[in-house]
């Protein structure tokens, strides 16, 4: 919670202080005729003490308001009035509660999902066309002006030097930005295009992915001879399960040509949504693969061809519970076998516990046969990972397939039957 102020400015009350920065500090306001909350960012008082700064920072800080006439996008903060009072400058915007900036998940130690920030990217990239096309760039892409609201959706803000591309507007001059992550045409005062923003955006990925910017040095020259002549390290370097898939996204976005970049931001986000693509293949085919693998260690699988064992798991679902779950209701009908990959299950004939299967054990061989209603309850002992097999899947398998699994089958069932024989000659003794 910031420190408390109770003042006014314009229309607007002030609540307390909610961050501080260059440009100003934002206080958490209320627009009193529709009792909204708003954000209210305030012109620092230690930048009007000369004309000369004075008209250049109220030059930056209505540029804001300028774009905010132009902008209205769900991933670009929505800006809702300007003005001046007295000496004060002040922009009113849109409240984002609970946000944090992405500076939070810029750390080795702090790294969101690799889903998740292809998720954040691609949605600033969409934002980021959106201005583009109506003739504005950002120039000030950073972590620190991306913000993740408290449900993970982004917002772009600080709009104070954007580039807006008319000619009946007084554009914000200079060298302006942050170094870290300005284009070399940005760091040269060269003319700018909206790649010079998808540039920034790649140096955030890059940042987002390994926790490591792509360029540092000790002094802002050494800083600025590396982006300008220097290639940034692949991020295998800090990452090295790193997908090339994101290496080469990443790769594109930081070229120094900016021939060789994306060209526009709906470009960037088409081979963000490739990615995700890729990388949920590959993440199934891990998980498949162990799940194969997982498989053959059991002794119902044992004999199985490869073949074989592929055709058994298309013909079945894995399903996991956690202790004392129901896994299967007395009086159920169902046609499913269950297979215990991991964990234990307790078999009970009403309220009585009968037995305890493990990892291997099978149950649910009756209801299999012969479709009839399940003669006995089982519930989960502990957290538990199950091969359930459909009948009606496995008779559309192949012959070999169907004649091996029958053979394990049986012999399961002739297992299973034989000791419960032992058992009844036991309780009889």
């Amino acid at each position: 919670m910031g420190k408390r102020h109770i003042f006014r400015i314009g229309k607007y009350d002030l609540k307390e202080e909610i961050g501080r920065g260059g440009m100003g500090i934002v206080y958490r306001g209320v627009d009193p005729y529709i009792n909204r909350e708003v954000a209210i960012k305030v012109a620092n008082a230690d930048n009007m003490h000369d004309s000369e700064n004075a008209n250049r920072y109220r030059r930056m800080f209505f540029n804001e308001a300028r774009c905010a006439g132009i902008l209205d996008h769900p991933n670009i903060v929505h800006v809702y009035d300007a003005g001046v009072e007295i000496k004060h400058c002040y922009i009113v915007m849109e409240f984002v509660k609970g946000a944090m900036s992405l500076k939070d998940y810029c750390r080795p130690d702090k790294l969101l999902p690799r889903e998740k920030v292809i998720e954040i990217i691609f949605k600033c990239c969409k934002a980021l066309d959106y201005a583009h096309n109506l003739g504005i760039i950002h120039r000030d892409i950073k972590p620190g002006n991306i913000m993740m609201t408290e449900d993970m959706d982004v917002k772009i803000v600080d709009f104070s030097i954007a580039q807006i591309n008319k000619t009946d507007v007084t554009q914000v001059g200079g060298l302006m930005g942050s170094p870290l992550y300005m284009s070399t045409e940005q760091i040269k005062e060269e003319e700018l295009t909206n790649q010079t923003d998808l540039y920034s955006l790649g140096v955030v990925m890059y940042e987002l992915l390994t926790g490591m910017p792509p360029f540092s040095a000790e002094n802002l020259s050494s800083l600025i001879l590396k982006i300008i002549n220097d290639e940034p390290p692949p991020m295998y370097v800090h990452k090295p399960d790193m997908p090339e898939v994101l290496e080469l996204i990443v790769k594109r976005a930081l070229r120094k040509n900016r021939q060789e970049r994306y060209p526009r931001g709906i470009d960037f986000a088409a081979d963000l949504v490739g990615a995700i693509k890729s990388l949920r293949h590959a993440d199934r085919a891990i998980k498949e693969n162990i799940r194969y693998e997982m498989l053959k260690k059991l002794d119902f699988f044992k004999g199985f061809f490869n073949s074989e064992l592929s055709e058994v798991m298309r013909a079945s679902t894995w399903v996991e519970y956690t202790a004392n779950e129901p896994i299967i209701n007395e009086g159920d009908i169902d046609d499913s076998f269950f297979i215990i990959v991991s964990g234990q299950v307790q078999v009970k004939k009403g309220d009585k516990p009968l037995v305890i299967l493990k990892e291997g054990d099978c149950f649910g061989e009756m209801g299999f046969i012969t479709k009839a209603r399940r003669s006995a309850s089982i519930v989960s002992s502990t957290d538990v990972t199950l091969l359930k097999i459909s009948g009606t899947m496995i008779d559309r398998a192949s012959a070999q397939c169907q004649i091996r699994f029958n053979k394990m089958f049986l012999k399961t069932l002739i297992t299973r039957l034989s000791r419960t024989s032992d058992d009844l000659s036991k309780m009889q003794k």
